[in-house]
């Protein structure tokens, strides 16, 4: 079953267009994450927030994208790390026009 995974933690940027320029490399090696389908990118600059929101094949790989990413993260420096997994709701995500691109219903 496919799991979303929720990610943010404290950010103080770079934001906006310098994040993308900046982070063009590692947004294309998620590409290659095992068991990853989708990101979605999520920024805060008042909040000092980062973050992300994945679709994942199945917990398992979700739980190891996690792993790598939270160790990847605090290697960078950053302390406050939230990760949740989710199930995803089809009948009621489908009513509101999900992005549910690669989710068999």
């Amino acid at each position: 079953m496919q799991k979303l995974l929720q990610v943010d933690f404290d950010f103080t940027g770079p934001f906006g267009d310098e994040m993308s320029a900046m982070l063009v490399g590692l947004a294309e090696s998620i590409n290659h994450e095992p068991g990853m389908i989708w990101k979605i990118w999520t920024e805060n600059q008042k909040a000092q927030l980062g973050g992300g929101i994945y679709l994942f094949e199945n917990e398992a790989y979700a739980q190891a994208y996690l792993k790598m990413h939270s160790a990847r993260l605090k290697a960078m420096g950053v302390t406050e790390i939230r990760g949740h997994i989710f199930d995803i709701n089809m009948p009621l995500s489908s009513i509101n026009n999900a992005p549910m691109t690669g989710v068999l219903a």
